[in-house]
């Protein structure tokens, strides 16, 4: 997706918790972006993940340059997007 990379890996396990990692490198930009950027990406993990998430997966959203500056309502429909190619 334009604004993040999300990686998924199902773990081996019987519990059916769903864990996030969010990370935001130096590359993005300075503190207060990567920070904005990491605050938004909570917020829509809180969204969006107990609906479309996969149960018992690690789920990581990497940050892109470009993602800070895109519309709200288009990351969450990017997020929920890619979690539905997750589940085919």
């Amino acid at each position: 997706m334009p604004g993040f990379v999300l990686i998924v890996r199902v773990r081996d396990d019987a519990d059916p918790l769903m864990r996030v990692g969010i990370t935001v490198s130096k590359k993005v930009g300075n503190a207060v972006i990567r920070n904005r950027m990491k605050r938004r990406f909570r917020a829509l993990v809180r969204e969006v993940l107990p609906v479309a998430g996969l149960p018992g997966a690690d789920h990581v959203l990497v940050g892109r340059a470009g993602g800070v500056e895109r519309p709200y309502d288009d990351l969450k429909a990017e997020l929920a997007k890619a979690l539905g190619k997750v589940k085919r």
